[in-house]
């Protein structure tokens, strides 16, 4: 299934298409929550809380900044990750390494274009969060985390229509969130 750095072929990636293709358009749930606590740091929790202006809190986002903006400081936009589960379980068959990717949480659902595009919003337990319009696309860490063929596959055209990398997100309505709850398109 593995080449002998343990990166997935394309060939395999590509197969697991019509399983990603799959996932609930309109409700599905949390797999996951991933705090990134420092550079290269992973804390997998049971629970969380996202707030409007810390994102998902224990989580860098707010400290680590963004040199997308014009003082350096934590771009809004870039504030929550979201990325498919089916995804991630193709990439990496090992769910100890799904925390690499660098997202903060892990869903069943159809995070491409055409179903969540920018504005739509999302309730998660008590949250509400909103996609925000900036890609999210694969990257050097991301390359050397899962591989060339990875990267290629997410960054392909139709893996950026269907969002295989993930999805940028900011909180509109602070709660807890824990694994195994709905998420919901609203």
């Amino acid at each position: 299934m593995t080449d002998e750095c343990g990166y997935v072929s394309l060939a395999i990636l590509e197969s697991g298409l019509d399983v990603i293709r799959q996932a609930p358009g309109l409700h599905g749930t949390l797999e996951l929550i991933v705090r990134r606590p420092g550079a290269g740091e992973r804390e997998v929790v049971g629970e969380g809380q996202l707030e409007v202006v810390e994102g998902l809190v224990g989580d860098s986002w707010k400290r680590r900044g963004s040199g997308r903006t014009p003082d350096g400081s934590a771009h809004p936009e870039l504030q929550l990750t979201l990325m498919n589960s089916r995804v991630i379980r193709l990439l990496a068959p090992g769910p100890d390494r799904w925390p690499l990717a660098g997202d903060q949480l892990f869903v069943d659902l159809d995070l491409s274009a055409a179903n969540f595009p920018a504005g739509t919003r999302l309730s998660i337990g008590g949250a509400v969060i909103e996609v925000t319009p900036i890609p999210h696309t694969g990257c050097k860490k991301f390359l050397a985390r899962y591989g060339p063929d990875a990267l290629q596959f997410v960054n392909s055209p139709l893996g950026r229509e269907l969002n295989l990398r993930g999805i940028n997100s900011k909180v509109i309505q602070s709660g807890a969130i824990r694994t195994r709850d709905i998420v919901r398109k609203l």
